[in-house]
């Protein structure tokens, strides 16, 4: 497979070596459920659920959450959490690519799996997401920026591997996905990288979009 295997995220994650991990959940989670683009009592998967701050927060909120990584060791970390924090909420330990939901779902919080995963697998992620959400369901989604120095001459760099916003237009289609007009609010992270906060739209299969 191209990229970042299971066992890379299973030593990283024993050998606690995650610059990625803000130890503390996203602000812009916070901003997410205060607005109501999350609400209580909404199915919520959270794939790459890596140490599971995210998840704790969403189970508090009211949130059904099914949280997804396919490192044991992040998922021990997510179920040790929710322990702490007296959450509750389902821990698969599995691969994103290839799990399916007992039902659709209201939402999916992708914040960190999709620049994880090497840009060829990104199209069978987006595939995997339009089925497990409901028509009408949100990808409350951050797209990570991080370019690096040889994007220009064509090097695919990563992980974090860089979500060029016209590289995620490419990949949840308009046909498929209701985009909101930009900008997109930029969140900062402690790395120097920013993500660019989106919320998508699940359209209905009869819905056609208004434009490219």
């Amino acid at each position: 497979m191209q990229g970042p295997t299971p066992s890379f995220w299973q030593q990283r994650f024993e050998a606690g070596n995650v610059p990625w991990d803000r130890g503390q959940p996203s602000p812009q989670l916070d901003a997410w459920l205060d607005e109501g683009v999350l609400r209580p009592g909404q199915s919520v998967v959270v794939p790459g659920c890596g140490a599971g701050y995210e998840v704790a927060v969403l189970a508090e909120a009211g949130c059904k959450v099914i949280a997804l990584d396919y490192a044991p060791a992040a998922v021990e970390l997510t179920r040790k959490r929710l322990r702490t924090s007296g959450q509750q909420a389902e821990v698969h330990c599995a691969d994103v690519l290839q799990w399916k939901p007992d039902a659709a779902c209201d939402a999916v919080y992708e914040q960190t799996c999709l620049c994880a995963l090497h840009p060829d697998q990104w199209a069978a992620y987006a595939a995997q997401l339009q089925a497990w959400l409901r028509p009408g369901g949100v990808l409350c989604a951050l797209f990570m920026q991080a370019r690096g120095d040889g994007a220009g001459q064509g090097f695919i760099e990563g992980p974090p591997y860089h979500c060029d916003v016209h590289a995620m237009r490419a990949l949840f289609r308009s046909s498929h996905w209701d985009w909101p007009k930009p900008p997109y609010a930029a969140v900062a992270h402690p790395r120097g990288w920013l993500e660019l906060a989106v919320v998508l739209t699940r359209r209905e299969p009869s819905e056609r979009a208004d434009g490219p």
